[in-house]
C-alpha cells in the first residue's frame, strides 16, 4: 500500500554514512526514488531499442522486431506518464536562479516558458495517445510542444556556452572547476541533442534528419545517459 511505504523509514535512511560512503544498493535505492531517475531508465530503455530496430540487425519479419516495436511504444507512452507535472521544475528552477545582467535574466526566462510550455503539452499528448482525450489536436499539439522545446534547447546552449566560457577564462586549474567545465561541455551536448530530435519532431519525418533514425536514436539515448549520471552522481 503507498500509505503504508510512505511512513515506512528504509536503514539507509536512518544511516547517517555520507553519501560518497553508501555501497552500490544504497545508491542505487536512492537514485530508483527519484522520478527522474526511472524516467531516464525508461528512456534509455526505449532509444536503446529504437536503435536496435534502425540498425536493421534483426528483419523486419521476425516476431522479435514485432515485439520491439510493441516494446518502445509501450515504454514511450510510460515515459510521458511520468512528465505529469514537470512543467512546475523549469519555473522553480528560474526562480532560485541568480543572474549575472538582465540579458541572462530574460534568455532564461524565454527557456524556461518554453520548457514549461512543452513539458505542459506533453501531459495532453500523452492523454489523447492513451484515448482517454479527443486525438484531434494531437497534431497541432505535438508540433508546439516541438517548436517549445526546440526554442528552450537553442537559448540553454547559448547560456550554458556564455557560463562555460566564463569558467574557462578562470586562471585556477583546480579539480572542481575542471569538472564544471566537463558538466558544462556535457550540457551542451545534450542540448544539441535534444535540439535534433526536436526538429525531426517539427519536420514530421520529412527532411534528411528525419530519415536518421538511428542518428536520432543515438543522440536521445547519449542525452539521456548525461542526465542519468547527473542524477546518480546528486542521490
Amino acid at each position: 500500500m503507498d500509505s503504508k511505504a510512505s511512513t515506512t523509514v528504509s536503514p539507509s535512511q536512518n544511516q547517517s554514512k555520507p553519501k560518497n560512503n553508501r555501497d552500490f544498493l544504497n545508491h542505487l535505492e536512492a537514485y530508483l526514488a527519484k522520478r527522474d531517475g526511472i524516467h531516464k531508465l525508461l528512456q534509455i530503455s526505449s532509444y536503446v531499442t529504437k536503435i536496435i530496430l534502425a540498425s536493421s540487425v534483426l528483419p523486419q519479419t521476425l516476431p522479435l522486431t514485432w515485439r520491439l516495436k510493441s516494446f518502445e511504444s509501450s515504454v514511450g507512452m510510460s515515459r510521458k506518464a511520468f512528465k505529469l507535472g514537470k512543467f512546475i521544475q523549469p519555473i522553480n528552477d528560474f526562480r532560485n536562479s541568480r543572474f549575472e545582467s538582465k540579458q541572462e535574466f530574460v534568455l532564461s526566462a524565454i527557456a524556461s516558458v518554453g520548457d514549461s510550455l512543452s513539458l505542459f503539452l506533453e501531459q495532453f499528448i500523452w492523454l489523447a495517445k492513451s484515448g482517454a482525450m479527443d486525438d484531434k489536436h494531437l497534431h497541432h499539439l505535438e508540433k508546439i510542444s516541438a517548436w517549445a522545446d526546440l526554442i528552450g534547447h537553442i537559448i540553454n546552449i547559448s547560456l550554458t556556452l556564455r557560463e562555460w566560457i566564463a569558467i574557462s577564462k578562470e586562471s585556477s586549474e583546480h579539480r572542481i572547476m575542471k569538472k564544471m567545465k566537463l558538466m558544462k561541455k556535457l550540457s551542451i551536448f545534450q542540448d544539441l541533442s535534444g535540439l535534433l530530435i526536436a526538429l525531426a519532431d517539427i519536420r514530421d519525418g520529412k527532411g534528411r534528419l528525419s530519415s536518421e533514425p538511428l542518428l536520432l536514436a543515438s543522440a536521445g539515448l547519449f542525452s539521456a545517459l548525461i542526465t542519468t549520471h547527473k542524477i546518480w552522481t546528486s542521490c
